[in-house]
């Protein structure tokens, strides 16, 4: 991560349209949307597919109408409104995110992206702009994952159309089909035409809060996102065997915990040693049998969450792991298993220009950096040229009735939005 880079002017249609963003218009709506799942804490519990996220799509259906928009709906139940190009044969400029919470969530994850994506409409229709390209603000289904697994499934079959068949069948904790909650969720907005998954797209640029702490410990109002670091999940099962904790003396144990414990220490030392600021490794989970307090544990399961942005790294702490397993296991057994893998994402060089060049414009201080969550965004980047914008979060707090954007960063992030989409889609 460094300190952004400026570039040259941007057009004068794109420096109208980050002209026209409205602050109290947009903060209005940001307000609005919250108020669907609202608490009283501050928090948003609207997760996917619900009667309440329907009342979410149909409120936002209702903010725009005129002759150069319309609304469309897909198998995935992801939600387009499209503002018509002076040539509508082009592939789209998308812009957008989700408006599903995780059970107790904030009210600026994703639905800042879908409220910033609106009022970035507008400001082009109070400027008189008219783009070559259509531009779409894509409502994206379950991103979150947190009532039907997996997450983000709504972008993942965009870009994967053959993907939705195994997501069709995915229930809830109460059994409901994610299936039937689709069909329920596309049955309440009966004016939205029906498109194909799959489409082509011009470009795509998602405005995001960073849900981390970087921008606001920088001073930064803008982050220039220049992709989306790597995963990989392992899961490590240690086998020893039960004993008496009263009658077994220690050097006669085969004691899985013990073993275990000392296998984490270990991959932690190994990792503050690399020194590596970008390299992430959280054990998530850690899970003992039979659990009773007087028997040595003869089976320990715990999890490993590796993220890094290169994937020479991600591979070479796999072979650490892997190591440290090996030459640790004492009297036990183990045995690591890679669960999944996802290798980073490096936006477009071409969208990354174009918001820097909008932040040069707009004088606000900024920063580059990877994203540590995933994003929609991530699924975009296979089908077309993406970028990602980000906003400060407060002490970096999101998932969280406290997830909070100072209102001037939020308009900040629109008026970049509005720019960069100008600038894509003319």
């Amino acid at each position: 991560m460094r300190a952004a880079n400026t570039r040259p002017s941007l057009s004068e249609e794109a420096r109208q349209a980050m002209a026209q963003v409205d602050g109290s218009r947009l903060i209005g709506m940001q307000r609005t949307l919250a108020s669907f799942g609202g608490r009283e804490d501050g928090g948003v519990a609207r997760e996917a597919l619900t009667a309440t996220e329907r009342e979410a799509r149909r409120w936002l259906i209702q903010q725009v109408s005129g002759p150069r928009y319309s609304w469309h709906v897909d198998a995935a139940a992801n939600l387009f409104l499209r503002r018509a190009g002076t040539d509508d044969s082009l592939p789209p400029v998308m812009t957008g995110s989700h408006i599903d919470t995780q059970p107790v969530g904030g009210w600026l994850d994703g639905a800042y992206g879908v409220i910033a994506g609106l009022e970035a409409l507008l400001a082009l229709d109070s400027a008189g702009i008219d783009t070559r390209h259509p531009i779409e603000l894509a409502i994206w289904t379950n991103e979150e994952g947190s009532r039907f697994s997996p997450g983000a499934m709504g972008s993942s079959a965009f870009a994967e159309p053959a993907s939705l068949a195994a997501f069709l069948g995915s229930t809830d904790a109460s059994g409901v089909r994610f299936e039937t909650e689709r069909d329920a969720t596309v049955a309440a907005t009966p004016e939205a035409l029906n498109v194909p998954l799959g489409r082509p797209v011009r470009a795509y640029l998602e405005a995001h809060i960073e849900q981390g702490p970087i921008l606001e410990v920088s001073g930064c109002k803008l982050g220039i996102v220049t992709g989306i670091q790597g995963v990989r999940w392992f899961e490590i099962t240690v086998c020893g065997s039960s004993a008496h904790a009263g009658t077994t003396p220690l050097d006669d144990r085969r004691d899985a915990l013990m073993t275990a414990a000392r296998m984490v220490a270990r991959i932690g030392d190994r990792a503050a040693s690399l020194e590596d600021p970008a390299l992430r490794v959280t054990v998530g989970r850690f899970d003992t049998a039979p659990g009773a307090i007087n028997t040595v544990a003869d089976r320990v399961t715990f999890t490993i969450d590796l993220r890094h942005p290169e994937e020479a790294r991600l591979a070479a702490f796999e072979h650490h792991i892997r190591e440290i397993v090996a030459q640790g296991t004492g009297r036990c057994t183990a045995e690591v298993r890679r669960l999944m893998q996802r290798t980073p994402t490096v936006f477009a060089d071409e969208v990354v220009s174009i918001v820097e060049a909008a932040v040069a414009t707009s004088g606000e201080p900024s920063y580059r950096l990877v994203s540590g969550a995933f994003h929609d965004a991530m699924h975009l980047a296979d089908v077309c040229p993406t970028g990602m914008l980000f906003v400060p979060s407060h002490r970096g707090i999101s998932h969280n009735a406290a997830e909070n954007t100072d209102e001037t960063d939020l308009i900040a992030g629109a008026r970049i939005l509005a720019a960069v989409l100008t600038e894509l889609a003319c």
